[in-house]
């Protein structure tokens, strides 16, 4: 992407558009969280998902001004589902991890929640997997920080092929949501069921609350709960879908 202010609107479009879907409690299937997918309005390319432009986004600056927006639709989202009378604890919105390494990120998106008049314990920043890459302090203090500020922080994709999961302790995330290749595991036979325990069991005993993604069926939900694993997303809980559609379930 080019290094300039990046657009609003694409042929009268949002450039940037949030998706969302629920992160559910197991033990009673009720909304817990949501979580938001960034889709941008490209005037040449259409619709790109996050796998199509995050890594060359964010080798630039372009990356903080993407961000920006997606964080006024997420503050934009809490005000509108909460006049539905949806209830969620909060929302999540993609930080890159570039961000955190800027001393003044922790006021930044503070002022921003004040200028809003929104909590900003309805905010949770998710973070890639490229965290635990960090090894200079700057992000895990940027973390904290912000925490203390009443930010959440969410780490995804943990637990996968080539995940570092021993940098985990090096960060104070509040929720760490586990590769869907974690609950694919489950039920395969013993040995699978025990290195998933061990997964989940690893992230509870460093202070997180674990998150299962990639949940398609109610046996893994029940095995995860088993093992001490509270929330859940994937096709069981619901898809990714616009800000329009997400509805109490007795209105859907």
């Amino acid at each position: 992407m080019a290094d300039k202010e990046i657009q609003t609107t694409v042929d009268g479009l949002r450039a940037v558009e949030l998706y969302f879907r629920t992160i559910r409690e197991i033990s009673n299937g009720n909304t817990a969280f949501y979580q938001s997918q960034t889709r941008l309005n490209s005037p040449k390319l259409g619709v790109l998902s996050p796998d199509k432009y995050r890594d060359v986004c964010e080798m630039t600056s372009q990356a903080d001004k993407l961000f920006q927006l997606e964080m006024l639709q997420t503050i934009e989202a809490c005000r509108t589902f909460t006049e539905r009378e949806l209830n969620f604890g909060w929302i999540s919105v993609y930080m890159p991890v570039r961000f955190l390494k800027n001393e003044q990120s922790a006021k930044a998106v503070a002022e921003i929640c004040r200028k809003q008049e929104i909590s900003t314990n309805k905010i949770c920043f998710e973070l890639s997997e490229n965290l635990l890459a960090e090894t200079d302090g700057k992000a895990a203090e940027s973390i904290l920080n912000m925490r203390n500020f009443g930010f959440h922080f969410m780490l995804t994709d943990f637990g996968g092929s080539y995940c570092p999961m021993m940098r985990l302790s090096n960060f104070s995330v509040d929720y760490v949501m586990l590769s869907p290749e974690v609950s694919n595991y489950i039920g395969r036979d013993e040995r699978s069921d025990n290195a998933v325990k061990s997964i989940i069991s690893f992230v509870n005993e460093i202070g997180s609350e674990p998150v299962a993604d990639g949940v398609f069926n109610s046996r893994q939900a029940e095995t995860l709960y088993s093992f001490e694993c509270s929330y859940c997303a994937g096709s069981l809980s619901g898809k990714y879908m616009a800000e329009r559609y997400v509805r109490r379930r007795a209105e859907t």
